[in-house]
């Protein structure tokens, strides 16, 4: 009995490190798991406001080349800025201003998606007024979403079918939607719709994919020289997110080499900015009854008696909802 006892109590002594050693590491991994998680929302609310922030000041009335939803006008400093007062705010460094300049070193890039060109916010090295070497953010010229052929025809995109094309042939530009000017290029690359748009697609999202690799390398080496043994690289992203990247204008952020336990935080996040236009809904009397109809899912000959931006607003007024058996189907 004693010898049982014996060979108990050592193997008590013998597993409780064991024991002690592997609760003590499930606890720092739900420590790790929850600052993820906190941090995870921390940049996704910071990119969102960002995107938000994008369109400040815009105003689509601005544009009156044609028609297009994704074609704004952004406002790409007020993003940043807004990105950076989000990120100060959920990381506790909201007026600690050395605090965020480190917060600041864990950003190596931003991107700005515009409608027909991009801007890279990303570190770079230059020479302040006392004649120092400085290394800060600064911001990309707009980089094209350009493409050439294997015939020598350059194309300039956009988030839509909108396309400036230069013929190799004879050097003439044409601009249009692609539908539009699809016959007088005569440039096979316009014919198909299909075709077209997933050249823009993969067209647009290398250039930010080549852009983002260089400029995160680049500042690996500005990181080095600092003493930061952390290294930069761009995080996987799945074509879908890819995509949806580039559907609208927006804001793509990257975060990496936060301390977190025995890893690093290394992540991304999207900020879309998609404008929605309000419905509009006609109002109109046929055979002595008032009906309301979405310009969206209906026409009709007959005479439009009021407008209205809400259906709410229309029964308020008297009108009942047409099914589009009155009138015509689009």
């Amino acid at each position: 009995m004693k010898t049982i006892t014996k060979l108990a109590i050592l193997s008590v002594l013998i597993l409780l490190p064991y024991f002690v050693f592997n609760n003590i590491n499930l606890e720092h991994q739900r420590e790790t798991l929850i600052t993820e998680i906190r941090y995870n929302k921390a940049i996704d609310t910071a990119t969102q406001d960002a995107a938000k922030a994008l369109l400040t000041n815009s105003s689509q009335r601005d544009e009156t080349q044609y028609e297009s939803l994704k074609k704004v006008k952004i406002n790409k400093e007020e993003a940043v800025q807004t990105f950076l007062q989000t990120m100060y705010l959920n990381f506790g460094v909201y007026n600690d201003p050395d605090g965020q300049g480190v917060l600041k070193t864990y950003i190596p890039a931003l991107v700005i998606v515009g409608y027909d060109g991009y801007y890279m916010y990303s570190w770079d090295e230059y020479t302040n007024a006392a004649g120092e070497k400085e290394v800060k953010h600064v911001w990309s010229p707009k980089k094209p979403y350009a493409y050439a052929d294997n015939t020598g025809n350059t194309f300039a995109f956009t988030l839509d079918d909108y396309v400036t094309v230069n013929r190799n042939s004879d050097q003439k530009w044409l601009e249009g939607f692609r539908s539009e000017i699809a016959s007088e290029a005569s440039i096979p690359l316009l014919y198909d719709s299909n075709i077209f748009d997933q050249v823009r697609r993969t067209s647009i999202v290398h250039a930010i994919q080549q852009d983002l690799q260089f400029q995160i390398n680049k500042y690996n080496n500005y990181a080095k020289r600092y003493g930061v043994a952390y290294t930069f690289t761009l995080p996987l992203i799945s074509q879908e997110e890819w995509n949806n990247t580039i559907n609208d204008v927006g804001v793509l952020a990257f975060v990496q080499g936060i301390p977190m336990g025995e890893k690093y935080y290394n992540n991304y996040a999207l900020g879309g900015s998609r404008i929605v236009k309000k419905p509009i809904y006609n109002g109109m009397i046929a055979n002595g009854h008032k009906y309301y109809y979405s310009r969206n899912s209906c026409v009709s000959s007959f005479t439009t008696e009021e407008v209205f931006t809400t259906e709410r607003e229309a029964a308020a007024n008297g009108y009942i909802p047409l099914d589009c058996t009155v009138g015509n189907r689009n």
